[in-house]
């Protein structure tokens, strides 16, 4: 294993690896101390946790105090950095009870705090001198002058990168010189974080709050204009991802310079944890040691199908988000493929396995009827205990009482061996928590008063930028596809996404606009670059009147209020909403749920392609027709295609 130890920044390093490139920090997620100790014991580098309400995970069971102290004191007696998470959007009654819990997690042994909230950044470092903050992904970072603008204006340590990022991307704001962290594994959130309010608007629980319901693992329909269903995939899992696996390009994500390596799954339990951290684990040393082999790839993944999984994919990292990214059959766990059924008999099936298999592991053997079954004939996916430990090759008779046929694929979805491996490891490391004593670390919160904000008499709530003629980026793709219609007379709400390569289109939009919305604070600095005057809006997220005040100190004019404050929070943003300035939703007319890079198209069939074989999405004709997006008990979501391929839902 690789040996960690304190570098002079202040943080664990793992070394080098065989061709003296500085490996990253594997970061493990925890929701519980189990799933610290575990992570810990599968060989860790860093952990995050959620401590109280103020986190995205509000579900988490957490820690006590004392969970959490001796959690740290394991951790850091292996070498191990601890951060919280404060990544939720607070509002200006919440402030204090945040810092202060920012400031117990420290003296319980944290290191660090992921933070997601521009305002509560700027509270944090003024009142407690020293400390370490992460920008969270739900900050929206996907550019170079993003990163720097975190660095330089919040002064973060780190950044934490949207998923939807490629490596070469990722390379990029890498060479800025700032820590990067990048996920690379578990979960995806199909919107961009920080982008979705689906949940909010439609459901009444906000995702910035730590609370989303998930709309996006749910059932829909595709509709046309005449309410006829489009949908040519297998499944209704419409919005559903399948989980992030990077494995295949980690020396690529090394060479690029990433700080961290981290790991999706504060929900998830021990088991899941210590699996996928160990084979990461492996994996990292195998690069320290020279031992790299791309036909490995294939070994770690199996081993990473064996903890919870919705499928794998790797599209993000290159360049890819059409359908193969999506799950839509199913949003549970996938396991791993061990098999086939090369024979039925009565209550019993056999299969001929191509990887190991263990007593107690639980198989899923699925059944789909074939072409000529009538039509009430189901699929079924019966899930049955391995009676035996065989190795690949091998044929194991198991016990089935519905009915199957032979060539159905078999997976493993739960692992006794792991199980049975995470129960000992935990036993350990437990007795391990109980004898340590815990370090309290005093820390120093200074006063903070409440923060000013500039302005004259207090104006009435109204409308976002109400211009004698609006725009949004994205129409204009198609409006304006050379770029030259006049647009000096005209407000241009940017788009919510700013990547490197949305740069130039954006520099182009801002020079020709009367006035814009920066939507992304890769914008406000390429506004502020230019000089010209611009206001922000989501997903530039304002709860509190310290995030207003530091937009203000940006340059921003004008600030938006969030359609789901506006809608579930009126009463708490009431003093922030009265402020001269401070506007309405940019689209109140139609508040959009969420923004994707993924291509809902994508679910009537496969892609066009020119004669080069690439996909065109501006020449696409689907694009042109009505969509909507129907939920289960009928509503009809409105959806919009943008020429870069991006989805856009709407609020019916």
């Amino acid at each position: 294993m690789a040996i960690r130890t304190m570098g002079p920044s202040g943080q664990y390093e793992t070394g080098l690896d065989a061709a003296g490139t500085a490996l990253p920090e594997l970061l493990a997620p925890a929701g519980g101390l189990d799933q610290m100790l575990a992570a810990i014991a599968a060989g860790a580098d860093a952990i995050y946790a959620g401590l109280g309400g103020f986190n995205a995970r509000v579900s988490a069971h957490g820690f006590t105090d004392d969970e959490f102290a001796r959690g740290c004191a394991v951790a850091h007696a292996h070498g191990v950095r601890v951060y919280v998470t404060l990544n939720v959007f607070v509002f200006d009654d919440e402030l204090s009870d945040a810092v202060a819990l920012g400031a117990h997690a420290l003296e319980l042994g944290a290191d660090a705090l992921i933070v997601a909230d521009a305002g509560l950044a700027c509270v944090l470092r003024t009142a407690i001198p020293g400390v370490e903050i992460h920008l969270s992904t739900q900050a929206g970072a996907h550019s170079e002058s993003t990163v720097r603008l975190a660095a330089d204006e919040l002064g973060v340590e780190r950044v934490t990168t949207a998923r939807e990022l490629t490596v070469d991307e990722i390379a990029a704001l890498c060479a800025t010189g700032v820590p990067i962290e990048v996920f690379c594994h578990g979960a995806i959130c199909i919107g961009y974080s920080g982008a979705c309010e689906f949940s909010a608007l439609r459901r009444g629980r906000s995702a910035m709050r730590g609370d989303c319901t998930q709309p996006c693992r749910l059932a829909y329909d595709l509709v046309d204009e005449a309410g006829q269903s489009v949908v040519a995939v297998e499944g209704d899992r419409l919005l559903c991802p399948r989980d992030y696996l990077g494995i295949a390009h980690l020396p690529e994500l090394v060479d690029a310079g990433v700080a961290s390596l981290k790991i999706e799954g504060r929900m998830k339990n021990p088991d899941y944890v210590f699996n996928v951290v160990r084979v990461w684990r492996r994996a990292l040393d195998m690069l320290c040691d020279g031992a790299w082999d791309p036909g490995a790839v294939e070994e770690l993944s199996r081993e990473l199908g064996r903890s919870f999984n919705r499928g794998f994919t790797d599209a993000y990292l290159r360049g890819r988000s059409g359908a193969e990214l999506m799950s839509f059959e199913r949003a549970i766990n996938q396991g791993v493929r061990v098999g086939r059924l090369v024979a039925v008999g009565h209550e019993e099936v056999t299969v001929e396995l191509d990887a190991a298999v263990a007593a107690g592991d639980t198989l899923e053997i699925r059944f789909y009827p074939g072409a000529d079954a009538r039509p009430d004939v189901p699929k079924r996916w019966p899930q049955v205990p391995c009676p035996v430990d065989a190795a690949a090759g091998k044929r194991v008779v198991v016990h089935c009482k519905r009915k199957v046929d032979a060539g159905c694929e078999v997976y493993l979805i739960r692992s006794a061996g792991v199980l049975g491996q995470t129960a000992t490891v935990l036993e350990r490391m437990r007795a391990e928590a109980d004898a340590i004593a815990p370090v309290a670390c005093a820390v120093e919160v200074l006063p903070f008063e409440d923060v000013a904000v500039d302005g004259g008499a207090s104006t009435e709530l109204v409308e976002c930028a109400a211009p004698a003629r609006m725009v949004f980026a994205w129409q204009l793709m198609d409006a304006d596809p050379r770029g030259e219609l006049d647009l000096s007379d005209a407000v241009v709400v940017l788009d919510e996404v700013c990547r490197t390569g949305d740069a130039d289109r954006t520099r182009s939009l801002i020079q020709r606009a009367g006035r814009v919305v920066c939507r992304n604070l890769g914008q406000v600095v390429i506004a502020r670059e230019l000089g010209v005057t611009f206001d922000v809006a989501v997903p530039v997220f304002c709860a509190n009147r310290a995030t207003l005040t530091w937009l203000r100190g940006l340059g921003a004019g004008r600030v938006c209020l969030p359609a789901e404050l506006l809608g579930n929070d009126a009463e708490r943003i009431a003093e922030l909403a009265a402020e001269p300035g401070v506007l309405g939703p940019v689209d109140a007319d139609r508040p959009e749920l969420m923004v994707c890079e993924h291509c809902l198209l994508t679910a009537e069939g496969v892609c066009a392609t020119d004669a080069t074989g690439q996909v065109r999405c501006r020449d696409c004709l689907r694009r042109r027709q009505v969509r909507y997006l129907v939920e289960r008990d009928g509503t009809r979501l409105p959806v919009a295609i943008d020429a870069c391929g991006r989805t856009r839902i709407f609020l019916s």
